[in-house]
């Protein structure tokens, strides 16, 4: 008697296809097939072949699938390439010619919060502008943290940066390693997942992950509490993004503001900025 011959089994999509690429960012979202499939109006069956690569999605598919997924324009791209599609959303440098209504809004934003400090980061949260208040913080930490790029997680949280400083660094630490992995859970960048495995293997980080967790008094906002040069400051952060961008470069940036979370704080940054 002949032996049950079983199918052969189909091989996964290699990591690179654009089905393979699309079925990482819908688990990253935490979506079946047939959630994602009825959210963008196609049937599970399509969706399913498209992940397995035996079906090529047409540009508007893939979009309409990275728009409910909200894949960054980054790796929009990378899809519509991965399907041998070209890209859609181009990349401009922030000093291009054509860019240069934004790079003056982002200048008068931040000269206008003078004397507190401004920041333009991109998506590692490198510093791309900053005002003369945030270049005057930036000083307080050794050269060698602002090259090549100052990067606003590795000052704050280095050992030599920042953090010296820092009076409440468990609690301000916790709240920026939160923000650092909400940042790579939704943008699966490399870079950040690489600037977080850092950041982890600095001791005094691993000091606060290793403490015991304590539950802190409610509080409207977590500031950053430092003994600095200037004496005792108190600030709070707050982050704005571009709305409905249709460039990469614009997509990434986010301009972080810092305001005093006390009078003192206002007095002294007033005193010293004028």
């Amino acid at each position: 008697m002949n032996e049950l011959q079983h199918p052969p089994r189909r091989p996964p999509a290699p990591a690179h296809t654009a089905g393979a690429l699309l079925r990482d960012w819908r688990q990253r979202r935490r979506l079946s097939q047939m959630e994602l499939a009825l959210d963008a109006g196609i049937s599970p069956r399509h969706l399913s072949f498209i992940e397995t690569q035996r079906s090529r999605p047409s540009a508007d598919v893939l979009l309409s699938l990275a728009e409910r997924l909200e894949v960054p324009l980054r790796d929009r791209n990378a899809l519509l390439l991965a399907a041998g599609h070209a890209p859609r959303y181009a990349q401009r440098p922030l000093d291009a010619p054509d860019m240069r209504p934004v790079q003056e809004a982002l200048s008068r934003l931040l000269a206008a919060h003078h004397p507190y400090p401004g920041l333009v980061l991109d998506r590692q949260w490198n510093v791309v502008l900053a005002n003369d208040a945030a270049m005057a913080m930036a000083a307080w930490i050794p050269a060698a943290l602002r090259e090549p790029r100052l990067n606003v997680y590795r000052a704050t949280l280095h050992p030599d940066g920042l953090s010296r400083l820092t009076v409440n660094f468990a609690e301000w630490a916790s709240h920026l390693l939160g923000n650092l992995r909400r940042s790579i859970e939704v943008s699966g960048d490399p870079a950040l997942i690489a600037l977080e495995r850092e950041v982890l293997d600095y001791p005094n980080v691993r000091a606060v992950l290793q403490a015991p967790v304590s539950a802190p008094a409610p509080a409207l906002l977590v500031p950053q509490v430092m003994d600095s040069p200037l004496g005792r400051l108190s600030l709070f952060t707050t982050l704005t993004s571009f709305g409905t961008p249709r460039d990469v470069t614009l997509e990434e940036l986010c301009v972080e503001l810092f305001y005093p979370a006390d009078e003192a704080t206002a007095d002294t940054l007033r005193a010293t900025g004028t």
